[in-house]
């Protein structure tokens, strides 16, 4: 029976990338050495490192005024990073879910935090609008897609203040204008690559304004020097992550760069979310002018929810891996990022169609 990969993350990636990833653990760069021994310090790590950073720039058009750092500790550990390096006085965000929420609380050890809007109310189940970032802020804070409830941030914003962005779950899956931004970043195991290292894009012209003190690591000025065979190599890199990442991103400008992602997750997104607000068994939960091509959260119609397990064993016996909804949600999750290829969502629908006839 063929598996189909519907994880939030750690999750699908491409299969050119995982077979290079095996081939490199036994030989790396022709050395007689796998990636997992070699040292950081070898040139041919060297090139990678160099050549993941010039994907990043290719794929994004990220202009040269603009750090690209590839750091450990996930996303949540540039909770507290972020306002470090960047927090004078005070910050703004935006709730948009437990992620969000969760970078606010970290941002309070460093200065007032202003919550601008929340979707608190409503489970985060839509991006809240008609807010006013104030401009008295050192930046404002968004989480553009959230994996748990399934909304995104369709388009980039304009902000009075520089604007940071929580790009974990969404980035490389459409087009973004990244000098709206003044920091972007994200764990690397949703679109980009395994878990393990974390992506940080941050306008140079930032950094060492801040009064305190801070930590070597924490100071984004380490990871990030003008000689480039040192960049994000202050301590050991995580260097199979990167490396799985640099294969990730070859497959994604092979297939047509970030505008062909976009088109295909959007086909595939309409695809399925088509079957659900079709389908009489099943209803989804996000507001549907918010809701996200990477996460499709649904749940069984009112009055259908005693099929929910039923439904759980019918889809597991088909392949379907990974659909569970978020514990603190429950219902069903398909995570269709960048590599979930159409023919997954296909299966996945055919499987709700399926379910539907024997309940009819």
């Amino acid at each position: 029976m063929k598996a189909y990969n519907f994880n939030a993350g750690p999750c699908v990636l491409p299969k050119q990338a995982i077979e290079s990833a095996i081939e490199a653990i036994r030989d790396f760069d022709n050395t007689g050495i796998g990636i997992l021994e070699i040292s950081h310090r070898t040139p041919g790590w060297e090139r990678i490192m160099a050549e993941t950073e010039q994907l990043w720039r290719e794929l994004l058009n990220i202009p040269e005024d603009y750090a690209v750092m590839f750091l450990g500790g996930g996303a949540s550990t540039q909770f507290f990073e972020v306002p470090a390096n960047l927090l004078k006085t005070k910050a703004a965000y935006l709730q948009t879910g437990v992620w969000a929420k969760k970078a606010a609380k970290e941002a309070k050890f460093y200065g007032e935090v202003e919550i601008v809007a929340s979707s608190e109310d409503k489970t985060y189940s839509y991006i809240p609008k008609g807010y006013t970032i104030p401009t008295d802020a050192d930046y404002f804070h968004i989480t553009t897609n959230n994996t748990i409830y399934g909304t995104e941030m369709h388009e980039d914003i304009d902000s009075p203040v520089t604007l940071v962005a929580d790009m974990s779950s969404d980035i490389m899956s459409r087009p973004v204008d990244v000098t709206k931004y003044g920091m972007i970043y994200g764990g690397a195991q949703k679109n980009v690559g395994p878990a393990g290292v974390t992506f940080v894009i941050v306008r140079k012209d930032l950094l060492g304004k801040v009064d305190r003190p801070l930590q070597t690591m924490v100071d984004y000025r380490s990871h990030y020097t003008e000689e480039a065979k040192n960049r994000s190599m202050f301590n050991t890199p995580p260097v199979f992550p990167i490396f799985v990442m640099h294969e990730t991103l070859k497959w994604v400008k092979e297939q047509g760069g970030v505008e062909a992602m976009y088109k295909m997750n959007k086909e595939k997104a309409e695809i399925l979310y088509n079957e659900i607000d079709r389908n009489p068994l099943f209803v989804g939960t996000a507001a549907k002018e918010d809701r996200s091509l990477m996460n499709v959260c649904f749940v069984m119609a009112p009055g259908k929810e005693e099929l929910q397990d039923e439904f759980f064993k019918f889809a597991k016996e088909r392949g379907m891996v990974g659909i569970k909804g978020h514990r603190s949600v429950g219902g069903f999750r398909a995570s269709i990022y960048n590599a979930c290829p159409k023919e997954a969502v296909e299966a996945l629908v055919a499987c709700m169609q399926e379910f539907e006839q024997l309940h009819k």
